[in-house]
This record gives C-alpha cells, structure tokens and sequence, in this order.
C-alpha cells in the first residue's frame, strides 16, 4: 500500500511504534542507516509488542539505497514546507519519508530532486514538533483513509 522511511532514525522507541502501526495499517516501514540503535534493542521490541513479526520492516544502507527500491512518489515531512499534508491525492505505493528526531530532514535531502514534493503537518505556533512515531501515523491513515481503509477488517 504505502511504504514509511525514517531516516536516520536515533530514538528506539519511535521505529518500535512505527513498526506496530505499518504491521495494523498494511503498510510498510524503511529505516535508512546509520541507526541510532540495534534493531535488538530492547526499547524497541518492547514499543513494537508482539508486532515485530506482522510488520514489513526493511532496513537500507542509505536513502539512494531505499529510494531506488521504493518506485513511488516520495513525499517528505517538514515544518520547512508549505503544502499541508492533508492536501495531497495520495496513491498506492507512495512514500512518505520522515527524518531522524530532532532534527528532521537535513537540507540536502530536502533538496533531492527525486522528491515529489515537501508537506507539513499542521500544528499551533509556537510547538517545535510532533513525536516521530505520531508524525508518521497521521500521515498513514489521511493516506489509508483516502482509499476507505482498504484491507482494513
């Protein structure tokens, strides 16, 4: 359906959570390296739960790596953009591509031009940012919702 990247992801946690929400939404999850954790590390297979098995979970050498195996459009997450994330049409096999917390995505990826577009999720003045795991969900299901949930039981 839709593929998650994080890249660069540094807090165990956060990947843990988007591995149980891409195993309960069909989707699945990407992480590009250098990771900021063992993909053994405790705080992660305990964030994800008994999910690890039900999720697709790749993990790429760097983005040109995860890029050329994901042929969709590549959509990345920013509070440096404009577009929201809720005006886009999405399609199967988009990418939505998030960066490492908390920096978020660094300039020279922002300025790939293998990216289809910038979105932002939109969020009060004044807050810095949504938790990774978060971020990446509410972008899943606007996307899942558009196709009425599809698979979903």
């Amino acid at each position: 359906m839709f593929h998650v990247v994080f890249y660069e992801p540094r807090i165990p946690p956060n990947s843990g959570n988007a591995i149980r929400m891409t195993a309960c939404t069909g989707t699945s999850l990407h992480l590009v390296e250098p990771l900021g954790f063992e993909m053994t590390d405790a705080h992660l297979r305990r964030a994800g739960l008994d999910y690890h098995d039900l999720a697709h979970v790749v993990v790429h050498p760097d983005l040109d790596a995860a890029l050329a195996a994901l042929p969709g459009r590549v959509f990345a997450f920013t509070g440096k953009a404009s577009r929201s994330f809720a005006d886009v049409a999405y399609e199967e096999g988009d990418v939505l591509l998030f960066g490492p917390e908390p920096s978020g995505l660094p300039d020279e990826v922002l300025a790939d031009e293998r990216l289809t577009d910038r979105l932002r999720i939109p969020m009060v003045a004044g807050v810095r940012s949504l938790n990774l795991a978060n971020a990446a969900a509410v972008a899943v299901f606007e996307a899942w919702r558009q196709h009425d949930y599809a698979g979903s039981a």
